[in-house]
C-alpha cells in the first residue's frame, strides 16, 4: 500500500522535517498540500510553501501550497476545505508545525509560552479536529503528529517546563483521538527521533554550529513516516514511534545512510527514558 494519488495535508510543509515527508510521499505521486506561514523568503532560512511545491512536483506528486497560520481556526477550516475541493478529499494529516522556546520558567515570557501553546497544544488539536470529517471519507486515514513519547520523569520539566508542556499536550492529543476514533478507523500516531535531526531552524537557533554535524538527516524521519502511513488504519493507531526502532522493525540494519558527519558522535534526542535504547545496527 503507497501514497500514490493519496492527499496528505501537511502544517509546516516547507522545510525541515514536513518537508522531507513531503518529498518521500511525493516520489509516490502522492498529493501534498503544503500548509505554512512561509510565503516570503526567511532572511535566514531558505525555502518557502512555494519552492517546496516545485520540488514536491519535480519528485513526481502534485502541490498545492496554502498560506496558513494554524492558529487562526477559520484559516485552518478554510484551507482543509480548500485542499479537499481541489483534490476531492483528505487521507492524510501530518502535524509537524511546531513553536520551541527551551527557557527555564524565570526566563519565559507570556508571548513566548503562548506561542508554545498557541500552535503546539491548540493548533494541534484544532487542526486535527478540521482534517477529521473528511478522513471519515478515506479509505486509509491517518493522523501522524511529530511529538514524543510522554516521559514524566522531572528531568524533562525542570529546564524547559512550558515547552515540555506543550510537547506533551500534543502527544496526549495523539492519546486521546486514537481512542475516541478508533472505531472509525482514524489512525492517530506520533512520531519522534532518537537522535537529533539537522535541520535549518535548529541550526538557525543553535548557539555552536557544529551541533548538525551530531544529528540525523530529515530523511530518516520521513522513511519512518511513510512506513507508517502505508499501514491499515485500522491496524495502527495509538503508538508512539521511535524512527530508528520503528525502521529496525521493518529489517533496516545500516543507519548511518542518515548521518550528517559520520565521524562526529550522535546528540541523543530528549523526552527519552534511561532504559530506552537503539536498536541493534550500525548507526
Amino acid at each position: 500500500m503507497g501514497l500514490g494519488g493519496k492527499t496528505v495535508f501537511i502544517s509546516g510543509g516547507s522545510r525541515g522535517i514536513g518537508h522531507a515527508v513531503a518529498l518521500r510521499a511525493a516520489r509516490d505521486g502522492a498529493n501534498i498540500v503544503v500548509a505554512a506561514k512561509t510565503a516570503e523568503p526567511h532572511p535566514h532560512l531558505p525555502g518557502t510553501i512555494y519552492t517546496a511545491a516545485e520540488e514536491i512536483e519535480s519528485a513526481g506528486g502534485k502541490a498545492l501550497p496554502i498560506v496558513l497560520d494554524i492558529r487562526d481556526v477559520d484559516a485552518v477550516e478554510a484551507a482543509m476545505a480548500k485542499a479537499a475541493d481541489h483534490f476531492g478529499g483528505i487521507d492524510v494529516l501530518i502535524n509537524n508545525a511546531s513553536a520551541i522556546s527551551k527557557t527555564p520558567t524565570t526566563e519565559t515570557e507570556p508571548k513566548r509560552y503562548d506561542l508554545m501553546h498557541d500552535i503546539n497544544a491548540r493548533g494541534t488539536f484544532f487542526v486535527s479536529k478540521a482534517a477529521i470529517p473528511y478522513l471519515r471519507k478515506s479509505d486509509n486515514p491517518h493522523v501522524l503528529t511529530m511529538s514524543p513519547p510522554i516521559n514524566l520523569d522531572p528531568a524533562w520539566f525542570a529546564p524547559h517546563v512550558a515547552y515540555t508542556m506543550s510537547k506533551y499536550a500534543m502527544s496526549m492529543t495523539v492519546l486521546g483521538m486514537a481512542e475516541e476514533f478508533r472505531g472509525e478507523g482514524i489512525a492517530f500516531n506520533s512520531l519522534w527521533p532518537r537522535y537529533g535531526i539537522a535541520t535549518a531552524a535548529i541550526e538557525f537557533a543553535a548557539a555552536d554550529a557544529d551541533q548538525l554535524k551530531h544529528c540525523r538527516t530529515p530523511e530518516i524521519m520521513a522513511d519512518a513516516a511513510y512506513e507508517i502511513l502505508t499501514r491499515p488504519s485500522r491496524e495502527c493507531t495509538g503508538n508512539f514511534f521511535i524512527d530508528d526502532t520503528l525502521l529496525a522493525e521493518t529489517g533496516v540494519t545500516d543507519f548511518t545512510k542518515y548521518r550528517v558527519d559520520p565521524t562526529q558522535s550522535l546528540r541523543i534526542g530528549m523526552f527519552f527514558k534511561d532504559d530506552d535504547l537503539p536498536p541493534p545496527g550500525k548507526h
